[in-house]
């Protein structure tokens, strides 16, 4: 059971991590996708779709995706954001430029990730890929801003700058050590004369949008609760030893969840070989066969309406301010475009 709950928590919040890493901070590209002078950074054609497009997951949507922020929107609160950021920045007499948000899209939506939250579930990339992402999906455009002095990284953050890892004062020598990067320290009341503002620059780009980076946690903590609880299930247990008996009979033994084959199949080079492609197709053929999917799919979703039924109010709340945060953004990037 405790491999089952870390898998949970890890396919839960998993697309959460890829959001947050996918447009963590930038500047909206042109209507091209493109950086200034024409550079390609946004291949629009690679953003994820709002439910599986293909596969045996096609077309699934779980009810706790209601209160999840697409990619779509996220990328827009942080083009809003980064906007402010850059005002609040010249404020202080410092030009900042970020990179641009929606270079890297993630491979899911939200914080579902339905093409993967049973295991693998597309037989045509699995016949390609095996257990990998497709290549378009694995690229990463980089784009790393400027090294920001300390008083930069103070007034855009309200934070000082962290020291390099390796690193700390009082060591003889000045030699390297194997501690973690030091805790940063509140920073200095104001610059130029000009107070600091709270949390910086970006605290105050997030409070004039009303950004709640709580509310995401929340419904992602719900969505691994309920994949737990979901796979305790007796229609989801026979299914998976149906699918793990399919499996055995292929010649893959000791399988017992489809997370164990996705663990088994993963190819750190990014080039699986032909038995880890033969391993992915006979895991969709042998979800396709027992029906685990769908299952699974009917049993969560079952399980999820209860838990929006008990957190009815919450929940409410978490729909109403992503509606105002979107709002905002919106009235942010409109006002900057003029």
């Amino acid at each position: 059971m405790r491999h089952v709950k870390r898998i949970a928590t890890a396919v839960a919040l998993t697309a959460s991590a890829f959001l947050v890493s996918a447009c963590s901070s930038g500047t909206p590209p042109d209507a091209n996708g493109s950086a200034g002078g024409g550079e390609p950074i946004v291949n629009k054609e690679n953003r994820p779709g709002r439910v599986p497009s293909s596969g045996l997951a096609k077309g699934l949507s779980l009810p706790l995706e209601a209160y999840m922020a697409s990619y779509q929107d996220q990328v827009t609160v942080e083009r809003a954001a980064d906007d402010l950021q850059r005002s609040c920045m010249k404020g202080y007499g410092i030009d900042l430029t970020l990179p641009r948000a929606g270079a890297n899209p993630p491979p899911s939506d939200n914080d579902a990730g339905m093409e993967r939250r049973y295991g693998i579930t597309d037989r045509t990339e699995a016949g390609k890929y095996g257990y990998q992402l497709p290549p378009a999906l694995r690229e990463h455009t980089e784009r790393t801003p400027r090294d920001l002095s300390g008083v930069e990284v103070e007034v855009l953050t309200g934070r000082t700058k962290p020291e390099p890892p390796g690193t700390a004062k009082g060591v003889e020598g000045g030699g390297p050590v194997s501690s973690p990067v030091r805790d940063t320290q509140p920073a200095r009341a104001e610059y130029h004369g000009k107070k600091l503002k709270k949390g910086g620059c970006v605290g105050w780009a997030k409070s004039r949008l009303g950004v709640n980076e709580a509310d995401p946690v929340f419904v992602a903590q719900l969505a691994g609760d309920s994949l737990v609880r979901s796979m305790k299930d007796d229609r989801v247990t026979e299914a998976v030893a149906a699918w793990s008996s399919c499996m055995d009979g292929k010649g893959h033994k000791g399988l017992a969840d489809p997370y164990r084959a996705m663990g088994r199949g993963a190819a750190d080079d990014g080039s699986p070989s032909r038995e880890l492609i033969a391993l992915a197709v006979d895991d969709v053929d042998c979800k396709k066969r027992t029906d685990l999917v769908r299952i699974w799919f009917r049993v969560e979703s079952g399980i999820q309406r209860r838990q929006i039924a008990d957190n009815r109010a919450r929940l409410t709340g978490v729909e109403q301010r992503h509606g105002r945060a979107m709002a905002a953004a919106r009235k942010q990037i409109a006002a900057s475009a003029r």
